[in-house]
């Protein structure tokens, strides 16, 4: 499924967007852009899709979208079915953020966000909850008080509890988890060892001597810059790849397992349901028909859903 591209428009003088969001329902519109997102969902219950990730969700669900990561809402289920589904989504340029960064150091936060939210986050009930209490400074008519607002939550969701989203290779366009030129040289030979050859049969002692490091210390570079082991960040590659295989091919899963690295079919079913809380033909099916029923029809070769113009 094509993701359709969404141009974001900022405000003269404004350098983050807030959009107030109200419908009746949240259709399926698959899409991306370069800016981040974040985005509180509230009175609505339904499905979230953020690359490869595919969770239900509803109350005050609280996101983070990375920049050209495809995503989307779905719901025709308001949980007051006498009010509106709302949506409050915070647009903003990674740049720009770190710019700030450099300069305020009261700011540095936002780079630890930014690092933290690659793969997209999920925040924890709570911080929805609080940053529903923050609407009347985020919606106010003053550009000022705006950023003001958007500037503390930020900062806030920084040490927030919250969960990844997709996986680090998750439908190309974003390009998570490749080398971003953050990460020292050697862990950067490592990741690209990963990314061109997820499909072999790969050893920790390989990747170390690739990288020159000594196995313990190869782990440890992951865990510090990544936020998970080796051999969990293979698994995870190998998982997105087999993602966008379910979704983009009609292949059997026993041809998908074998072509994202597990010979095995039976551990490629349990690693599939450990990342993705669901099995492979029930993730397939997931994207061949969201749960709305006016996309109940959608053609098997996903062709791109219009988005409705926004503000």
């Amino acid at each position: 499924m094509k993701p359709a591209y969404e141009h974001v428009t900022m405000d003269a003088g404004c350098s983050i967007r807030v959009y107030h969001r109200k419908l009746a329902r949240i259709p399926f519109e698959w899409h991306h852009h370069p800016e981040y997102e974040l985005t509180l969902t509230m009175n609505s219950r339904g499905k979230r899709y953020i690359g490869d990730s595919v969770t239900d969700y509803e109350g005050n669900d609280l996101v983070l979208v990375p920049p050209n990561l495809p995503h989307t809402w779905a719901s025709n289920r308001s949980i007051d079915a006498g009010a509106p589904q709302v949506a409050i989504v915070v647009w903003f340029s990674g740049d720009w953020a770190r710019r700030l960064a450099d300069c305020c150091p009261e700011y540095e936060p936002l780079r630890r966000l930014l690092r933290k939210g690659a793969s997209g986050l999920a925040f924890a009930p709570e911080a929805g909850a609080a940053v529903s209490r923050q609407l009347v400074a985020l919606l106010s008519q003053s550009p000022r008080e705006r950023l003001s607002a958007v500037l503390g939550v930020l900062c806030q969701l920084a040490d927030a509890d919250a969960t990844p989203l997709a996986s680090p290779t998750a439908f190309s366009q974003a390009q998570v988890g490749r080398p971003s030129g953050h990460e020292p040289e050697r862990l950067n030979r490592a990741l690209s060892i990963i990314d061109a050859r997820f499909a072999d049969r790969l050893t920790l002692r390989e990747l170390a001597e690739a990288a020159t490091l000594s196995e313990r210390t190869l782990n440890r570079y992951f865990v510090q810059h990544l936020g998970e082991s080796v051999g969990k960040y293979l698994n995870r590659v190998r998982i997105g790849h087999a993602c966008r295989m379910l979704v983009d091919t009609s292949w059997p899963v026993s041809v998908v397992a074998s072509r994202s690295g597990f010979p095995n079919v039976a551990n490629f079913n349990r690693q599939f349901r450990a990342f993705k809380q669901t099995t492979p033909a029930a993730y397939r099916q997931a994207f061949a028909g969201p749960n709305l029923a006016a996309e109940a029809a959608m053609p098997l070769e996903f062709r791109p859903l219009s988005l409705e113009k926004r503000g």
